[in-house]
């Protein structure tokens, strides 16, 4: 039924479309909202737990510090809802949101961990599933500092028997062709493709009169990271935003919502690991 990245844009316009206007979509299970009593009489053997983990960082001065996590919670759900379509039950985890984040250390705000902390977490976290007959456990990854992708494949690589940890790493290129023109270049880190995602999840949280002041900045930071930068300031980004900020829409954060959740699905029922 699903084919891993073969759907073409316009394909993944029209799901968009779709999941804007909730044609034919099931909610998502929310596990922190459930009695153990209910999780105690799901399908087991269909239910895959999917975890948001993102990073509580700077995000320029028109994004919260958690913006990463709103991000990879709309996403885990998108994908929960569309895993739901395809008979399967998609629990959503609490959210994991402490994480390396050395790019950002030098800003106020920014919470970092070591790395294997956050690999050894999401190790024992696929453990205890597996104990309760739930052996898929997909990342809503939504933090693409190097150090912290290097603590996720870490995480796949050391599954215990038994288990699947299935991680979609949107700094590949392959995925990356299917996300926005702005994430493309490289300077997308609090510019326009995560303030919209923040607008359409989190619109209370968008300072609208703060990011339209903001001048573009299209410093590439997946170019900065390749040439060994360490930090946002030393990759061109001093006040902690790259990309176009100002054209932020709502309309674009539902559409690469339901886009990123569609990938998501696509690796779990596919058997796509990295």
């Amino acid at each position: 039924m699903y084919r891993a990245w073969r759907d073409d844009r316009r394909t993944l316009e029209w799901r968009s479309i779709a999941y804007c206007n909730n044609i034919g979509r099931m909610p998502a299970h929310i596990f922190a909202e459930m009695t153990w009593e209910e999780l105690r009489d799901l399908d087991r053997r269909s239910a895959v737990a999917i975890v948001p983990v993102g990073a509580v960082e700077a995000h320029g001065p028109h994004l919260p510090v958690g913006t990463d996590v709103v991000i990879a919670e709309g996403m885990a759900r998108a994908c929960a809802e569309e895993l739901e379509e395809s008979g399967l039950t998609g629990l959503v985890l609490p959210s994991v949101c402490y994480t390396a984040a050395p790019f950002a250390g030098n800003f106020a705000g920014t919470i970092g961990v070591k790395a294997d902390i956050v690999t050894d977490l999401l190790i024992q976290i696929a453990t205890s599933l597996r104990e309760q007959e739930i052996s898929t456990l997909a990342i809503a990854n939504a933090h693409l500092d190097p150090a912290h992708l290097s603590s996720l494949r870490q995480a796949v690589k050391k599954a215990p028997e038994g288990t699947r940890i299935v991680f979609l790493d949107l700094s590949r290129r392959r995925v990356a062709a299917l996300l926005s023109e702005e994430f493309q270049t490289g300077a997308c880190h609090a510019g326009q493709f995560e303030g919209s995602i923040v607008r359409a999840e989190r619109p209370d949280l968008f300072r609208t009169d703060v990011a339209a002041k903001l001048p573009p900045n299209p410093s590439s930071l997946s170019s900065a990271i390749q040439e060994g930068h360490q930090s946002f300031e030393d990759a061109g980004g001093p006040r902690a935003y790259f990309g176009w900020p100002a054209e932020a829409t709502a309309e674009e954060g539902r559409a690469t919502l339901i886009t990123l959740g569609h990938l998501l699905a696509e690796a779990i029922l596919d058997g796509e690991m990295h």
